[in-house]
């Protein structure tokens, strides 16, 4: 089985920060690059931080500098640090194994940021 399951989310005041996990059961982790990606009421579901397996990062314009995505391959564990937050930053935030490895989702973590 594979499964992915994300924690931290919660309801915080502009300019305050989060730390988002996902915990993961792949048997391969180290293998898979992985991401987060968001999804705002009306809104597409947009790519907001990923993570190749060597460690490289990238991050969409609209989080860099406050955001940074990172990983634990001892933990099979894949960490998003929120900074700086923006009221629209608010969303459901989910954890996702990237291509080629296969496309898996978990199911999403509320992350609400008050003004």
């Amino acid at each position: 089985q594979v499964q992915l399951v994300e924690s931290g989310g919660g309801l915080v005041q502009a300019g305050g920060s989060l730390r988002l996990s996902c915990a993961t059961s792949l048997y391969s982790f180290t293998r898979a690059a992985m991401a987060w990606y968001r999804q705002a009421p009306g809104k597409q579901r947009e790519l907001v931080a990923s993570i190749t397996t060597g460690g490289s990062t990238n991050l969409a314009d609209a989080v860099k500098g406050r955001f940074t995505i990172s990983r634990d391959n001892a933990k099979n564990t894949v960490y998003l640090q929120m900074d700086s937050l923006k009221p629209e930053d608010t969303a459901v935030y989910y954890c996702h194994t990237e291509a080629p490895f296969g496309d898996y989702w978990g199911r999403g973590t509320q992350v609400t940021v008050s003004s």
